[in-house]
């Protein structure tokens, strides 16, 4: 497995992230664990989940189910890399209390100690706050975030979905009281979809923060859908279906599925390597299902693509073109 820094923090991170969402929603927790354990055996040692995932009336069962695999011993909690995140309201459906949602200091307190109990740990790597909050000042949040760091409960911040103006007024915020800032970002970025590389990912860079892209296969869009209905009558669904009903999508993907076929390449490791080749990026968030999709993934870090490829998919999919910044005298 190939590591780097995660932004301007000494952590040395696996260059693919270990995303846990479909942990309890869809995979169960005995695969879980395999899965999970498979990845530390590989050599990934970032994990990511937030505190929201198991959804609906699951929320916190991902939680849940890492904090059991950290229980079973073994070094796993001190091999791992730990990333949660904070902000979506944890209160059952009908149970509409205030301040169990968002990043005022009152929530960020009780969602940390409810994520160190189900995680079964007593510290997180990483806090995300999993999106803006249009509604809490930055010098609250730093504040909070402060007190956690002293009390040894985190170490780092991070951001999640931040517009570039945000993580600047974010971190500009947290140099002014002497604070460490945000130190990684996750947002939306993949080949067909780069809106990130106009401000994101510039900002990101400039503050010295870690790119972590979610939804690196674009929901599976990347994943060779095409060729998945044609060879195994396993029509697209989701998002994926939605999109290929646009004409103009499924002849963009038709494109990309015929390039790689050309050269003999699987879509779903392309577009993971394609991400692992872009300027800023730590490393994309991988979220297995099962065994194989880990396999899948952890074949394309050590993928290399050629010029030709790289060329044809800049083509097929290209930039947003240039920044703001690009126009200035």
């Amino acid at each position: 497995m190939k590591y780097t820094q995660l932004g301007r923090t000494g952590l040395k991170v696996s260059r693919l992230v270990l995303g846990t969402m479909n942990f309890g929603p869809q995979t169960a927790e005995p695969e879980s664990h395999s899965i999970m354990d498979s990845a530390l055996d590989a050599g990934i040692n970032y994990f990511d989940t937030a505190n929201v995932y198991g959804w609906g009336e699951n929320k916190g069962r991902t939680e849940e189910i890492i904090g059991t695999w950290f229980a079973q011993g073994g070094d796993r909690r001190e091999k791992t890399v730990l990333a949660t995140k904070v902000y979506a309201s944890m209160s059952r459906e009908g149970d509409t209390w205030p301040n169990y949602d968002r990043l005022s200091a009152l929530n960020i307190r009780r969602a940390v100690d409810a994520s160190l109990k189900r995680l079964q740990t007593d510290y997180i790597d990483v806090y995300q706050f999993h999106h803006v909050d249009r509604l809490t000042p930055f010098e609250e949040i730093w504040q909070a975030v402060e007190v956690l760091v002293q009390q040894g409960k985190i170490l780092y911040a991070g951001s999640s979905n931040f517009p570039g103006w945000k993580i600047a007024q974010a971190n500009e915020t947290a140099a002014r009281h002497g604070r460490l800032g945000l130190v990684s970002e996750q947002c939306l970025y993949n080949l067909a979809e780069r809106r990130a590389e106009m401000e994101v990912i510039p900002a990101a860079e400039a503050y010295g923060l870690g790119v972590i892209p979610w939804s690196p296969l674009h929901g599976g869009l990347l994943g060779g859908v095409i060729k998945k209905e044609v060879e195994g009558g396993r029509r697209a669904s989701g998002r994926s279906a939605e999109a290929l009903a646009n004409t103009a999508v499924r002849a963009q993907v038709q494109a990309y599925e015929d390039l790689l076929d050309k050269h003999g390449l699987e879509p779903g490791e392309v577009g993971l390597a394609w991400l692992l080749t872009r300027p800023g990026v730590t490393g994309p968030i991988v979220g297995p299902r099962t065994q194989e999709q880990l396999d899948s993934a952890l074949r394309a870090v050590e993928l290399e693509l050629p010029e030709e490829v790289l060329a044809g998919l800049e083509e097929i999919f290209p930039g947003p073109g240039a920044s703001p910044e690009a126009f200035a005298w």
